[in-house]
């Protein structure tokens, strides 16, 4: 089997992922994943295509991962890895799409508008 070459998008962050047969290793921008993502919950979030499938320890899988902040990045790596299981066995989808993951999540972040605060917040009104 060759290398499976994905793009996962969230929010700002673009994750370019090759997964590989292999023995579970996930390198992030040259660093294993629990040195990029310290907290679990990240971690958990990368690793959920693998443990819904049940591929846990049958791929090796190297990212190259840039914009956004760490969760986006997280969530941008996941769809990408969850497209590649898709394309190496068609039967993976039935399983990860109810969960989610097979869907770009499309919010990204409101425009500020001129004489606001913010996107929606207004500067506090003065009656006199």
């Amino acid at each position: 089997m060759e290398t499976v070459h994905k793009i996962g998008r969230r929010k700002t962050a673009v994750a370019r992922i090759y997964l590989s047969e292999g023995k579970g290793n996930i390198t992030i921008n040259n660093k294993p994943l629990d040195e990029y993502f310290t907290t679990g919950t990240l971690q958990y979030k990368v690793r959920q295509p693998f443990s819904l499938t049940e591929n846990v320890n049958a791929f090796d899988v190297t990212v190259n991962v840039f914009g956004g902040g760490i969760t986006g990045q997280a969530e941008a790596i996941r769809l990408a890895i969850s497209r590649a299981l898709v394309e190496l066995d068609e039967e993976n989808k039935p399983l990860l799409k109810p969960e989610g993951l097979m869907t770009r999540d499309p919010r990204m972040v409101e425009r500020k508008k001129f004489g606001q605060k913010k996107a929606r917040k207004k500067f506090q009104f003065s009656k006199r």
